[in-house]
């Protein structure tokens, strides 16, 4: 349904209008990921209509994004709290080219006892406040959820080279702690928004690429804010009642504060 309300708000909007003369590109196919969250969100009541997702796309803007309980993150677990949308981005040094690395997720994994943040287990020093599930099942402990991770760069990069990055998120997770449980299916994907035009019809086009030898730093970043979104949709999140008072809590602040210094953090 998302998907083919996309084509139509694409098409209400006329966006092929504004296509160059003599253009045959007159369809898209839009990626739509998703994460279940069966447990808070009345799933099978089918809520969500073409003019809501006419709203969230006629609303969009760029500046910061907003995090926690919103939009697909709205029903999301993460670790066993409440997770969330989180966002978070790195920029290199102008002697690795200066560029930008942003990460935006959408946490839906991961089991309390793993929760690891700068290296503390938060997981075992906050093993309350677990989710309430009374319907359809009650509380499981095996990792049933999700990720979904959008890795975003300026830095001029080859699909291959994408891959490569895209790659690299599962060092990010697994450093909050996820280990990509059997019920658990992540998703990933990074594009770069360098070599405009590239797309063109006719002509030779030269298209910039990075070297190989040159992308240690953009690993690095990718593992570094992916691990950063993460711990900002835990903290952006707050505490959610749902579908049948099910609950996830949210990861409580103070006492969060309270174990990393416990820890030297």
């Amino acid at each position: 349904m998302v998907r083919d309300a996309i084509i139509q708000w694409q098409c209400a909007n006329k966006l092929y209008d504004s296509l160059p003369a003599g253009a045959d590109v007159f369809w898209s196919l839009p990626v739509v990921a998703e994460t279940y969250d069966g447990k808070l969100n009345d799933i099978n009541g089918f809520h969500i209509t073409k003019n809501h997702a006419f709203a969230a796309l006629d609303s969009a803007a760029s500046g910061p994004v907003v995090e926690g309980n919103v939009g697909g993150g709205t029903g999301m677990s993460c670790h066993q709290f409440k997770g969330g949308i989180g966002t978070a981005s790195r920029k290199l040094d102008k002697s690795d080219g200066a560029f930008v690395v942003g990460v935006l997720v959408q946490a839906n994994h991961g089991i309390r006892q793993t929760l690891t943040i700068s290296g503390v287990p938060v997981g075992k020093e906050i093993n309350d406040l677990m989710p309430e599930i009374y319907s359809p099942v009650g509380n499981q402990q095996q990792e049933v959820g999700s990720i979904i991770v959008v890795v975003a760069t300026d830095a001029p990069l080859l699909p291959h080279q994408l891959k490569r990055l895209a790659r690299r998120v599962p060092m990010g997770i697994a450093r909050v702690g996820a280990y990509g449980g059997n019920g658990s299916g992540d998703i990933f994907i990074a594009f770069s928004t360098a070599n405009p035009g590239i797309g063109a019809r006719t002509g030779l086009q030269q298209p910039l690429m990075l070297p190989n030898d040159q992308m240690d730093p953009l690993f690095l970043a990718t593992v570094e804010a992916t691990e950063e979104a993460i711990i900002n949709a835990l903290l952006a999140a707050t505490t959610m009642t749902g579908i049948n008072g099910n609950r996830k809590h949210a990861l409580p602040h103070k006492r969060l504060q309270e174990v990393m210094k416990k820890y030297g953090r």
